[in-house]
C-alpha cells in the first residue's frame, strides 16, 4: 500500500472520530428555537433530523419535479464532461512539489478538525450572547456537515474512484479509491450554504462563506488530491444539502 493511499485512509478514519466532539457537545446540551413547542434534548432532535435528511436525500430522485430534474440533468452532464476531461485538466498546472504542499496545507481549512471549532464557535457564541440565530447556525451547520459527510462516504465507497496521484493518474472508478466526491468540497459548501441562507441579508457573511468554501475546493484540485469533477460534484451536492437543512429544520 502506497504512502498516499495509507494517509488517505487514515485521514478518512480520523474524520469519523472528529465528529465525536460535535455529537458529545450536542448530547450534553439542550435548547430551543423560536416556535418549538417545548424544550427537547438537542441530541435527540439532531439524530432525528439526520435520519430525516438522509431519507429525503436518497429518495429525492423519486420525488423531484420537472424543474428539479432539469437542474440535476444539467448538473449530471457537467460532471460527466468533467470526468472525461479530468486527466487532461489535472495536468494543466505546474504540479510542483511546492504547489502541492502549499495547496494541501491551505485545504485543511475545510477539514473536519477546522469545521468543528467553527460550528462550536457559532453555538457557544449564541449561548453566551443569548442569540438564537447564532446558536441555530451552529446546530444547522453541524447537521449539514454531518449529512454531507455521510453522503460523501457512501458515494466514495460506491464509486471507488482513484485519486490523481494513484495508479496511472486516470482516476478510474471502482478501483477501491476514495476520490469521488471531494469530502472537503461537499462539507465546506454544506456549511457555507447554511450560513448564506441563514444570514442572507448579510452580504459580507455570504461572500466570506462561499469564498472560503471555493478556496478550500480549489486547493484540493491544485494539491492534486482530487479531480475537477470530484470538486464540482461535491460543491453542488454540499450546497443543496445545506439548503435542504435550512429549509427543512
Amino acid at each position: 500500500m502506497s504512502d498516499s493511499t495509507w494517509s488517505s485512509r487514515l485521514a478518512r478514519q480520523s474524520r469519523w472520530l472528529l465528529l465525536a466532539p460535535v455529537l458529545a457537545a450536542i448530547s450534553a446540551a439542550s435548547g430551543q428555537e423560536p416556535g418549538d413547542e417545548a424544550l427537547k434534548p438537542l441530541a435527540t432532535g439532531f439524530a432525528r433530523n439526520i435520519l430525516q435528511d438522509q431519507k429525503a436525500i436518497w429518495t429525492s430522485p423519486f420525488h423531484m419535479t420537472r424543474k428539479d430534474a432539469q437542474w440535476w440533468l444539467t448538473f449530471g452532464a457537467i460532471v460527466g464532461v468533467a470526468v472525461v476531461t479530468d486527466r487532461r485538466g489535472s495536468q494543466q498546472l505546474p504540479n510542483t512539489a511546492d504547489q502541492r504542499r502549499f495547496s494541501r496545507d491551505l485545504s485543511q481549512v475545510g477539514a473536519a478538525y477546522t469545521l468543528i471549532p467553527i460550528l462550536g464557535g457559532f453555538y457557544v457564541s449564541g449561548v453566551l450572547a443569548k442569540s438564537a440565530k447564532l446558536r441555530g447556525t451552529g446546530l444547522l451547520g453541524g447537521e449539514a456537515v454531518a449529512d454531507a459527510f455521510i453522503v460523501s462516504e457512501v458515494l466514495k465507497f460506491a464509486t471507488g474512484r482513484q485519486r490523481p496521484l494513484v495508479g496511472d493518474g486516470g482516476g478510474h472508478f471502482f478501483h477501491g479509491g476514495d476520490s469521488f466526491p471531494s469530502g472537503h468540497a461537499i462539507e465546506s459548501f454544506a456549511l457555507a450554504s447554511v450560513i448564506a441562507h441563514r444570514w442572507r441579508h448579510k452580504k459580507a457573511a455570504i461572500i466570506a462563506a462561499y469564498g472560503l468554501a471555493t478556496l478550500v475546493s480549489a486547493s484540493r484540485f491544485s494539491g492534486q488530491k482530487h479531480f475537477a469533477s470530484d470538486i464540482v460534484a461535491g460543491g453542488v451536492m454540499g450546497w443543496f444539502i445545506g439548503r435542504h437543512v435550512f429549509e427543512t429544520h
